[in-house]
């Protein structure tokens, strides 16, 4: 087995306690998932949350949100780029429908004219 299929620990300290991290991410963004973590640990504790776990759950309850919230944003802003797509499409169809001379093949060839003759 080699390291890029066991990766060595990273180790991270989250709200005093430190914990060991396996992962195929860069190191820098677990520590920053960590940091980021602790953080909310934290605030949570500040705020009058004297249990760990309690103050850990009211970090990932406002983490989930802010997850849910990214995802929506980015399923409604990818359904306005397919929209906008779409509209380029139609946009795009229409303009090269205007182009074609009368004559034209729907393939956007012109019939040979020797070829009719024969």
């Amino acid at each position: 087995m080699n390291s890029v299929d066991n990766p060595p620990p990273v180790r991270v300290m989250i709200f005093g306690e430190e914990y060991q991290i396996r992962t195929n991410r860069p190191e820098a963004h677990t520590r920053a998932c960590a940091r980021y973590v602790d953080e909310l640990i934290q605030r949570a504790h500040v705020r009058g949350v004297a249990e760990p776990h309690r103050a850990a759950v009211l970090a990932a309850l406002q983490i989930t949100d802010e997850l849910l919230v990214e995802r929506r944003e980015a399923e409604s802003l990818a359904q306005a780029v397919e929209a906008r797509i779409a509209e380029l499409a139609e946009q795009l169809e229409s303009l090269a429908g205007a182009e074609a001379t009368p004559g034209d093949a729907a393939d956007g060839t012109r019939p040979d004219p020797e070829a009719a003759s024969s």
